[in-house]
């Protein structure tokens, strides 16, 4: 098994003008080893790279979360929590980063509190408010 960096995760599904060798050789990566892990850091920079540098809309990063996620060859920490993670990214407005976030204060059952308004809308978040 090896363990892929954003800098590849992120050359998979893009085709990058400036990259195109670096996307054809994290293709090739991908589809000749067998397995491949992929951290929850790895997966979080990736959707910020998507989404900052590569202009991806949500509607088009959830593909590529559910392609790496359900992988038959992906691994990652915990597999059952990232198809959790990417439920409650899928159906509400808050960030990847901010689920994972949530996930893991649920998995230890602690509240999550944040000034975030959107990711204080899911349950088990609270917005922590300002006075004044």
């Amino acid at each position: 098994m090896i363990a892929v960096d954003t800098n590849v995760s992120v050359r998979v599904p893009v085709n990058d003008p400036g990259a195109e060798e670096q996307c054809r050789l994290a293709r090739n990566l991908i589809n000749s080893h067998g397995d491949i892990w992929v951290s929850k850091i790895v997966l979080a920079e990736t959707v910020r790279v998507l989404e900052s540098v590569c202009q991806f809309s949500k509607e088009q990063i959830i593909p590529v979360l559910e392609k790496l996620i359900r992988h038959p060859h992906v691994h990652s920490e915990n597999s059952e929590m990232l198809n959790n993670v990417l439920t409650v990214f899928s159906a509400g407005n808050a960030g990847f980063a901010d689920c994972l976030i949530l996930n893991d204060a649920q998995h230890i059952q602690f509240i999550l509190y944040t000034f975030d308004r959107k990711l204080s809308r899911l349950h088990g978040a609270k917005c922590l408010e300002t006075e004044g």
